[in-house]
Parts: structure tokens; sequence; C-alpha cells
């Protein structure tokens, strides 16, 4: 049910958003997922008011028991007094004998009462507080469950266009720091915000009801509050975003640092990266200082103002006392609510900081959520049937992020069921991005990618990109057991087939000789594994889901020649029957390749087999005597090999 409810995001499906001015859209935008728990904020809300309304009680009851005291202290003074005092006294007041002495004596039933209901409504308030507290946290924390799963959910649906302008760090903390602010604003920020502004109109209501004119002294204090408030609220929230911008800089520091801490450590840069990593976190610091100097402006110069209305208050009521105008007990209850209506506004300072950093946090996450995925399923996709293995480009151009130099250029080639077709080219000569069109990572901003005659764009990318298999030039392997990394593509995959995958990659000697063999933790990106291990455990993985389509991206530049050897027989052996894509920079690897296509500049210069280049092909014949020294040596090296 959490799954379900995680992707039915108000505001429209993943990629498309409205058109939103600020941050508090998004805050709003963010509330209205209360809307998937509506039991229980229900629940929360009406523990939030029972409570309110047993502490608003609390300060009558307080007042009954001043009057009841202070009217029996009285009735016995009047009582104690000399006979001719006594009635010269009752003469002055509308009292009878028998009144007075029953106001004498008959205090400490009120009294009695008035301290029961106090614990009684005492007892409530903090049972219902508790409710409130306990249901609220239980809500904010769904929601932060939900807002992780769905960016979780959409940074794996965003293209590769997406990843490639945002950096890795930034995602992180908008998936945890930001979801937390968030969560806070929603869990604890709300709820002060309603008991505040409950509190303070029931306050107002029974002070002015008490004493309206004691009640009109304070009111201009209210509105210079206000406006303070939302002064600083406007200009919090950009403070705000700017401190989650620096942190997801200080992030991105971190995470680059420790991704790459050997490098760090090879070319002794500890003591520059220290340098960066403090420069980004002073940065941090200032921004936090900033912020921290409008606060200790702004709460002190609120509770100025409340002393003032407090003092004022003081004055006047001590005169209407004075005059017998107000009794004790109403000066204590008026006392009391005037506590209910300055603590509030005090609170209120804290709410806009909450609401501004929540508002900050709402804004850089819907940017993930409502951002625009630049290859999706198209509306009536169909699932794509047991392909052949047919890849064909039509006429293909290619730009990367609307950039107006193409990376490819009216790219044309056809790939039959079975065959091998491998690239060539210097660095930047499109190989990595044709072979990033066939799963189509990226879409084609001319042309067509085909398979089997099904443009890739009018299928469903799961159904399609099953029958494909890669391995790129990068191996990136994930914490767990090398059988783990190998039954990636297909978890329910038996211990027999994942063996015989790591046989067919070579990979399954090397498995063995480790003490735990394949239940052997890989570390953190593989770190336990050398880069020729783990290419292996990769081309492994690929093999596994038994594709018709075979991508390989330079995939034995990572071993030495020995194990090439092993593994390009493995792979000569298992591209049987599959169309197969092989990048290299070895031309010894792809001699055998049915075409071998030379790119230059985004362009296919020569095409042909290996006897056809070498006739007709200047590119192609001095790579291969570029590189004929170290290609002798394999083919010296590689029967003795097979033999072993």
């Amino acid at each position: 049910m959490n799954q379900r409810r995680a992707f039915n995001r108000p505001g429209g499906g993943p990629g498309r958003g409205p058109d939103r001015g600020g941050g508090m859209k998004d805050l709003g935008l963010a509330i209205r997922y209360l809307g998937r728990y509506k039991t229980t904020t229900t629940l929360a809300y009406a523990a939030l008011f029972i409570s309110i309304g047993a502490q608003l009680v609390v300060p009558q009851l307080v007042q009954n028991v001043l009057d009841a005291v202070t009217n029996s202290v009285f009735a016995r003074q009047i009582l104690d007094l000399p006979e001719t005092a006594r009635a010269e006294a009752l003469e002055a007041l509308p009292l009878s004998v028998e009144e007075l002495t029953e106001r004498a004596v008959g205090a400490e039933g009120p009294i009695y009462w008035a301290m029961v209901f106090i614990v009684v409504f005492s007892l409530a308030r903090g049972l219902f507080a508790f409710a409130q507290a306990f249901l609220a946290q239980k809500v904010s924390q769904d929601l932060a469950f939900d807002f992780r799963n769905e960016l979780f959910e959409k940074i794996q649906r965003l293209s590769f266009s997406y990843h490639d302008r945002n950096r890795t760090g930034q995602l992180m903390i908008r998936a945890t720091d930001d979801v937390e602010k968030l969560r806070m604003f929603i869990g604890q920020g709300m709820l002060l915000a309603v008991q505040s502004i409950v509190l303070l109109i029931g306050s107002l209501a029974v002070l002015a009801f008490t004493n309206l004119s004691l009640t009109l002294i304070i009111l201009p204090v209210l509105p210079i509050a206000l406006v303070l408030f939302m002064v600083f609220g406007s200009v919090a929230q950009s403070l705000f975003g700017e401190i989650q911008r620096r942190l997801s800089t200080l992030n991105d520091i971190l995470q680059e640092n420790l991704a790459g801490i050997r490098v760090v450590k090879a070319f002794v840069r500890e003591r520059e990266e220290q340098d960066r990593f403090a420069d980004s976190a002073q940065k941090l610091m200032d921004q936090h200082i900033r912020v921290s100097k409008i606060f200790s402006f702004l709460f002190p110069f609120i509770f100025l103002i409340s002393n003032l209305g407090q003092a004022a208050v003081v004055y006047f009521g001590g005169r209407q006392i004075l005059i017998d105008t107000l009794t004790l007990g109403e000066w204590q209850k008026f006392s009391l609510y005037l506590i209910y209506v300055f603590f509030p506004v005090g609170q209120l300072g804290f709410i806009v900081a909450q609401m501004s950093q929540a508002s900050a946090s709402a804004k850089r996450i819907f940017e993930i959520l409502n951002a625009e995925n630049e290859v999706t399923d198209k509306p009536g996709a169909q699932p794509m049937p047991q392909v052949q293995g047919r890849v064909r480009f039509a006429d293909v151009t290619f730009r990367y992020f609307n950039s107006t130099d193409p990376v490819l250029q009216s790219i044309s080639l056809e790939a039959r069921p079975g065959e091998t077709v491998a690239l060539l080219g210097g660095t930047g000569s499109g190989k990595t991005t044709i072979i990033n069109l066939i799963p189509r990572f990226y879409d084609v901003s001319e042309g067509q990618v085909l398979i089997d005659d099904y443009d890739v764009r009018d299928v469903t990318l799961d159904s399609m990109r099953r029958q494909i298999g890669i391995v790129l030039q990068e191996t990136n392997l994930f914490t767990g057991t090398i059988r783990d990394n190998i039954a990636f593509g297909r978890p329910n995959a038996t211990d027999a087939e994942v063996e015989a995958a790591a046989r067919a990659a070579a990979a399954h000697d090397f498995i063995l000789s480790f003490p735990d063999g394949y239940q052997t933790a890989v570390g953190e990106r593989g770190t336990t594994l050398s880069g020729g291990q783990k290419q292996r455990v990769a081309i492994a993985r690929a093999l596994l889901t038994d594709p018709r389509i075979l991508i390989l991206d330079d995939s034995t530049s990572s071993v030495d020649v020995a194990t090439e050897v092993l593994i390009q027989n493995a792979l000569d052996r298992l591209m049987v029957g599959r169309t197969s894509f092989v990048i290299a920079q070895r031309i010894s690897t792809v001699v055998n390749a049915d075409q071998i296509l030379v790119l230059e500049k985004g362009r296919i210069v020569d095409r042909g087999n290996h006897e056809e280049l070498m006739r007709t092909s200047a590119i192609y014949t001095d790579i291969y005597h570029s590189q004929l020294v170290e290609d002798a040596v394999v083919e010296e090296e590689a029967p003795l090999i097979a033999e072993a």
C-alpha cells in the first residue's frame, strides 16, 4: 500500500508539474499530501483542539478559587468587626449577616471543586497533547517516507541527461535534509501555528468578555508583531534556500573526496582538499550566522513589545483594582490569559523560521519531482516482444542538452541478428553515444533507432532494456556479495546459472580463490576486487540475463593480456546468435567482427570487415600498424593460454 500511494502525487504525474511561483506554493502542495492520511490528521487536530479547550478553562477555575478565597476573607473581616462597625458595614453592603456567614464558612467547597476540575482539565490537556504530538509525528514520518520514496523513484527514472547536469551530492541532500526540514514543519510547525492562532483568538475573546478596556490596551501590539514576522518570513526564505544550496555544495565535496580518496592520497592532495572543504564549510557557517543575526534582532524586539504591553496592562489593571472595578480573581485570570496571548506571539517567530526553511526545502524537492524527464514511455507504448536482434540506425543525429553542435551526424547502420559490430575511433568520436542510443539512455535529435523494426520510442523502456545486456566501460558493483552482483539483473537465478555465467566470463576461478567464494563481500563500489575482477563480474552480470543484444563498452580495458584472451574467447562463443556491439581500443579484439565502423567527429568515415578496411581505410590501417607489435604479442600468447 505504501508503494502504491507513494506514486499518487498531487499536482500531476512525474515529470509534469504546474507552473509555480515560489516556495510557498510548493509548501502548499506538500501540505496537500496530508490528504493521504485523513483519519490520522483529523484525530491529531481534534486532539489539539481538545487540549487547547482544556487549557483555556483553567484560568477561569483559578479565578473561581481566588474569588472564593477573597470573598471568604472579606466576609470574616466584616463579621469580626465590633457590632456597631459591623452594622454600619452591612448597611453599606447589599449583603445580610446570613450571606456573609455563608461566604465566610463556604469557601472550601468552591476551592475543592475548582482544584478537582483544574486537575481533571490538566490531565485531559496532557493526555490529548500527547495524542496530538504522537499522531502528528506519525503523519510527518509517513509523509517523509512518501517523499523519500517518490524522490528515489523519480531520480531512478530521470534520464541520463538530467544526471549529467546535476551533481550527486545535491540530489542526496534533497532526499535527506530537505525532506527532514519539510517533515519537521508539517509534523510540528503547522500544529504550533494552529495552536498559536486558536489559543490567541480564544484568549482574546475571553479577555474581551472579561474586561474590554484592558483588552484594547494590548491589541496594538499584535499587528506590529505580525508585520515583523511577515517581513522576516519573506527575507528568511531566500536565506534558508541559500543555506541548503551551500550545504549541498559541502556534501558534494565530501562525496567526491570519499569516492576518490585513493586518488587524493596518491597525488598527496589531502591539504588542498581540506582547504576546499574548509572554505565550503566557512561559507555555510557564514550563512547560518547571517540568519542568526536576524533571529537575534527579531526575538528581543518582539519580547520588548510584549513587555511594554504587559506593563501597560499592569498599570491600568492596578488602577481598576484600586477603584474596585476589577477583582483579584479577574485580574489573575486576565494575567493568565495574557500569557496565552503573548506566548503564541513568541511562538510565531519559531513557526515563521520553520515555515521559511520548509518552503525553501519544498521548492528544492519539487524541482526534482516536477523535473521534465526527457526519456519516458510515450502514451500507448506497447511492450516489446521477444526480438531477433536486428538493430538499425536510420539517419540519426544527436545533440546533448539542446546544444547546437551535434555529437552524431547522419549515422546510418544496420546490424543483422547474430552479427558483431565493432566501433573504433578516437576520444570524442561518438562511439559511446551510439551504444547509449540503443537502450534509449538518450533520445535521438533526428532520425530513428529501430530494433526489429520497432522504433525504440514506441515501446516500453523496461521491456526493451530487459533484452539488452550491457557492460559499461566504468564498472559499477553494488555493496553485497559477488553472487548478488552477478544476479543483479536476475535476482531469482539459481546458483548453477550464476556459476555458468561466471565461468563464461572467466570469473569462476578467481571467485573460488576467495575463502567465501560467491558469498565474498565486494565492498563499497567493489573496492575489494581488482579492476579486471570487477570487469569480469560485470560481464557475468550481463550474460546471466541471456540478452538478444549485447553491448560491450571497452569491456576488456581493465584486464591483462592473459585475462583478455580468456574473456575474448568466452565472448566469441557467447556472441554466437546475439547481436553484439563492441567498443574496443585494441584492433586485435575486433578483427573477427562482421562489421567494423570507424568514427571520426561524430560521423562514420569507414566501414567494413577487417580485410576490407585494411585495403580501403587509411585511418584503420594506421591504427592497426600502431598496435601491430602489441597484437603480435597477444597472438603469440593466445594459443599457450588456450591450451593451459
